[in-house]
């Protein structure tokens, strides 16, 4: 029985909170779906460190068994635990060195199994040096927005083994970067990543919109608002603003004089100036924005968007918007107004400027600046590149302090944040609702803040946990070591931030498409940020 959530009450979250993956998993598993597949038609096998990655096109509500040998004469061994719903699956080995050999079996609503006409196909693990790892890395979760992608608007699912037409807002933003990384990166062509761009921003440009903003969940085939809470129903300026930052860094990436790129070009630009931004400027006297609008609620919801959070790049961009912006004076007096903003406080001999005690959960150091590049920046009250560095380190030292006691909390396994625990959806941050759970998106993450660290950590997750905190879409969303529990699900806005901050730590791609957006300095130069670039 799947759990259900009550959409009357307010405050909760529904599908977020209290989800409990490997019951979701068992009843949804024969319904789910696999399309845009990286193969055609057959089935193929990959190896690399530790693992072999196989692929295949899945049908329909169809099921699938993987079985391996060592042997193609020898007799084939069931790999999977329940049956497998997408068709992609990561066979963590372990080891290296040694030729494995596959086959696929569909499974019938019966249970009764149907092996694939394909062949067995054969692969072997390598050792990979730490470069071609993480690009290893990368592509596998790349695959969530990619494969995973809806099937009609492109947009990203909130998270695996849910509801697949319920699509996020923000989760997209970050598939529109994946698009962007997966042609720099090879994992795609060029073309395709236009093609799949422009088609998520012309389907948004049909998507129900507030006063041009989206909703937090949108129905990914039919573009209509999906109710998030009960008064949660309508605007979501947040969610729009990761969204929108994903879709003006694709404006720049795309560049060139084709008539796809440009469609994308101009595609965006219009959704970029429809939306009304100086709309959601109704709190504290309109200083600050409120999070939420409602068709049926108004801005009863009443959530101020205010710091230190995650919400930073929704001021940003409403004062640089062209066409409905906020006054640059919104940022002192909305956004950074609350006393709490300013931290000034030492933890564990780090000082921190902004923000919780702590830094709070490590997504605050991410979400904003996943296309807005911090470095070599400061406004009156942070360099927010050092702010951030400041936090991950403050968040490493507190993995080893370890005042919980929890099991495997180390220099290696650090970093707090939102994500599913064995009590449901929490936000963890230290010493506020931790139970001990850690998630991968925390520490890598962080890459282009704490690079030797992150990459350490990296490391330890692949090569010692590797066998149960890895997936068909890299690592899965978190684990609890003291309580021998491993999440099997992902969620969209922690996968994004570990593909689009490791590739900013190795490239900076998503930093320097974003600030070519002729918007931005403008707008930092009204704001009173001071630049060293």
């Amino acid at each position: 029985m799947t759990q259900e959530w009550d959409v009357n009450d307010e405050d909760t979250l529904v599908g977020t909170i209290s989800m409990r993956f490997s019951t979701i998993k068992h009843c949804l598993a024969a319904a789910m779906v696999m399309v845009l597949p990286l193969t055609s038609s057959a089935l193929t096998a990959k190896g690399a460190d530790s693992r072999v990655d196989l692929a295949w096109e899945a049908r329909d509500g169809v099921a699938y068994n993987i079985y391996r040998s060592t042997s193609n004469s020898e007799a084939f061994s069931r790999i999977n635990a329940t049956p497998h719903p997408v068709g992609l699956y990561s066979d963590f080995t372990g080891t290296n060195g040694v030729l494995y050999f596959y086959k696929v079996a569909k499974v019938d609503q019966d249970g009764n199994e149907h092996f694939m006409a394909d062949p067995p196909v054969s692969a072997r693990p390598r050792q990979m040096i730490d470069e071609v790892l993480l690009t290893s890395i990368q592509e596998a979760t790349f695959r969530y927005f990619w494969d995973y992608g809806h099937p009609v608007s492109g947009m990203v699912p909130e998270s695996y083994y849910r509801f697949r037409q319920v699509c996020a807002a923000g989760g997209t933003g970050f598939g529109v970067l994946a698009n962007m990384i997966g042609a720099e990166r090879g994992f795609v062509t060029r073309e395709a990543a236009c093609v799949r761009t422009l088609t998520i921003a012309k389907f948004l440009e049909k998507a129900d919109r507030f006063h041009g903003a989206w909703s937090h969940w949108i129905n990914g085939a039919t573009g209509k608002s999906i109710r998030f809470s009960r008064k949660d129903d309508g605007a979501d300026i947040v969610e729009t603003a990761l969204l929108m930052q994903g879709l003006l860094t694709a404006r720049q990436y795309f560049d060139r004089d084709t008539p796809g790129e440009r469609e994308v070009r101009e595609t965006i630009t219009r959704l970029w100036k429809s939306v009304e931004w100086d709309w959601f400027l109704k709190g504290d006297g309109g200083k600050t924005l409120l999070w939420h609008w409602s068709p049926n609620h108004g801005f009863e919801k009443n959530v101020e968007v205010r710091g230190y959070n995650e919400c930073m790049i929704a001021y940003l961009l409403a004062i640089a918007s062209p066409t409905h912006p906020i006054p640059a004076s919104c940022y002192d007096e909305g956004w950074a107004s609350l006393p709490a903003y300013i931290n000034g406080q030492t933890y564990y001999s780090i000082k921190q400027p902004v923000g919780p005690p702590m830094g709070g959960p490590l997504f605050l150091s991410h979400y904003s600046f996943v296309c807005f590049d911090p470095r070599g920046k400061r406004d009156k009250f942070a360099n927010y590149f050092e702010n951030a560095k400041q936090i991950s380190r403050i968040h490493q030292a507190y993995a080893l302090d370890n005042p919980g006691h929890f099991k495997g909390y180390s220099s290696l396994a650090w970093g707090l944040t939102s994500c599913f625990t064995p009590d449901g959806y929490k936000v963890c941050q230290p010493g506020i609702k931790d139970n001990g759970t850690i998630a991968p998106t925390a520490a890598l993450s962080s890459m282009p803040y704490t690079p030797e660290e992150s990459m350490a950590t990296l490391k330890y997750y692949y090569h010692q946990l590797g066998g149960r905190l890895w997936g068909p879409f890299g690592f899965y969303d978190s684990f609890n070591l003291g309580r021998d529990w491993f999440s099997d699900g992902y969620l969209a806005i922690n996968q994004g931030p570990i593909l689009c901050m490791i590739e900013n730590a190795r490239s900076g791609l998503c930093w320097k498409y974003f600030m070519k957006n002729p918007e931005i300095r403008p707008m930092l130069e009204a704001i009173g940020w001071e630049t060293g670039e």
